[in-house]
């Protein structure tokens, strides 16, 4: 099924082909405002949910999906939703390997289908990369190797990025690299996109200079 046939409207948009988005947000109930109607309808059209959320707040998430309208309970203990704490997806083992969420991206997607779902909505709080764990600072470089995961797939995936957290250096790196983005609740084609081959050099290329530098000192 191609992105044409199943249609996905929400944040005053209508995502296309390239689906995989960076959301950006000030705060939590600015999230879930825009994000609502995409967790309910897809829900309610069959679809699978598949959320990685803080820990800390997963039950605040339940509740607010809850106060949207959306059966939590009977979603969840049939499978259509499914909503883990970041310990169960980007720091598995208390740090984060970029080998292996792409890994657990893919077999999400693939058993979604598998399963009789027409699409698996996934959305993905990114706080995670701001803690002192393993692996972290590999952030941009896993947000760009997924442009070669998710064009495979019609599912719409979004990165959630509380801006109040992350610093403009960083967030205009991660905006770089999704093809889709929302800014002020507007789902839009983002003109700042870099394809991955390309930004994953320039990646090498800023770790080389880091390196001299380091060796220079």
């Amino acid at each position: 099924m191609r992105p044409s046939d199943r249609s996905v409207q929400f944040a005053g948009g209508t995502l296309g082909v390239q689906r995989h988005i960076c959301a950006f947000f000030n705060s939590i109930d600015e999230e879930h405002r825009v994000l609502r109607s995409f967790i309910r309808d897809g829900l309610d059209g069959g679809e699978k949910g598949f959320h990685i959320v803080d820990p800390e707040l997963r039950d605040e998430h339940l509740k607010r999906l809850a106060g949207a309208g959306i059966n939590v309970e009977r979603a969840i203990a049939t499978g259509q939703l499914e909503v883990r704490p970041w310990q169960e997806a980007y720091l598995c083992g208390d740090r984060f390997n970029q080998d292996a969420m792409l890994a657990l991206i893919e077999e999400v997607l693939q058993s979604g289908a598998a399963t009789g779902y027409p699409l698996t909505r996934l959305l993905a709080h990114m706080e995670w990369a701001l803690l002192d764990k393993p692996g972290v600072d590999d952030l941009v470089e896993y947000e760009t190797r997924l442009n070669y995961v998710l064009p495979k797939y019609d599912d719409p995936v979004i990165c959630t990025y509380d801006l109040s957290k992350f610093g403009s250096s960083v967030a205009m790196d991660i905006m770089r690299t999704h093809p889709a983005v929302i800014i002020g609740g507007v789902l839009q084609e983002n003109p700042f996109f870099v394809p991955p081959d390309q930004f994953l050099l320039e990646i090498r290329e800023r770790r080389s200079v880091r390196k001299s530098a380091r060796l220079a000192s």
